[in-house]
């Protein structure tokens, strides 16, 4: 540790110093104000103002640690344990998948097209339980549930359902073998289920690769579509006659995707495209 750290503005210059090679500098200066702000408490905005604060050695000792996990290429969010999601704060581990900015896309896409739904909503593929947290929070009067393979993963969106006051049922059910007498009839279904082919692991950074859950992640080029099918077989059961159904998508596969609902049936089928122009969400409507 070349820099003698009494104040926050040392804490800045550390950081620059111990991680530079490891990330880009505005990468390097996004985790310093998320670090900032979660072990002093502050406001990026009060970092800022207030530089020469003095730094307490325990909170010196806490952002060193923070450090050597992230020159492991360990992710910030598993670093602290939580991530903000559409102004939630959401709690997440190995277990779980880091929210996404374009699975809050999805989220919020749902959230306004449905202002004044008081239907039921099933989140297919949990995880953190983010999306279904985020609906439940945001449509007040909506029946909010959601399911996924691991029982872990499941532990820590009850946790999260919990800090964030939203009442959300979760259960456990493999979506490729579901049984389907643990589903709810539902108005509308939202999922973000694995769609990065295997193929393209060559092109993932490393922290995703060393650190979050594959089978949250990846399918095989042979079946890309494998999870959409199963998703799309179990709502001919339970998703209502005019339902509709939200997926996240491979940028790479939305005419498929569109072919996929088309021949499924549906109707008023749309690709939406994620900030950075890319077809990131579908959604249809069921034919009654």
């Amino acid at each position: 540790m070349g820099i003698n750290i009494r104040t926050i503005k040392d804490i800045r210059l550390y950081l620059s110093e111990e991680l530079e090679g490891c990330y880009p500098e505005p990468e390097i200066n996004a985790l310093a104000n998320i670090i900032l702000k979660s072990v002093s408490k502050s406001s990026k905005l009060h970092t800022l103002a207030y530089p020469e604060i003095r730094v307490l050695q325990k909170h010196i000792r806490k952002i060193s640690g923070i450090c050597r996990e992230l020159k492991r290429g360990k992710p910030i969010q598993y670093i602290l344990g939580e991530t903000s999601f559409l102004n939630l704060v959401i709690r997440v581990n190995e277990e779980t998948l880091i929210p996404r900015p374009e699975t809050e896309e999805l989220a919020d896409f749902i959230i306004r097209e449905n202002k004044g739904f008081r239907g039921t909503i099933l989140d297919i593929g949990t995880g953190s339980g983010c999306i279904a947290i985020a609906l439940a929070v945001n449509l007040p009067g909506t029946v909010v549930s959601g399911c996924d393979i691991s029982e872990g993963a499941l532990l820590k969106a009850k946790e999260n359902a919990r800090l964030n006051n939203a009442t959300v049922t979760f259960f456990i059910s493999d979506i490729l073998n579901p049984d389907v007498r643990l589903f709810p009839k539902t108005d509308i279904i939202v999922s973000n289920p694995p769609y990065i082919r295997e193929s393209e692991k060559q092109f993932m950074a490393r922290n995703v690769l060393d650190f979050e859950p594959h089978k949250a992640l990846f399918v095989s080029d042979s079946e890309p579509l494998v999870f959409y099918s199963a998703i799309i077989k179990l709502a001919e059961i339970i998703l209502s006659p005019g339902g509709k159904l939200y997926c996240e998508i491979n940028e790479a596969m939305g005419k498929l995707m569109f072919r996929l609902f088309d021949s499924s049936g549906y109707s008023g089928i749309e690709l939406i495209k994620d900030i950075n122009g890319k077809d990131r969400i579908i959604k249809g409507i069921k034919n009654d």
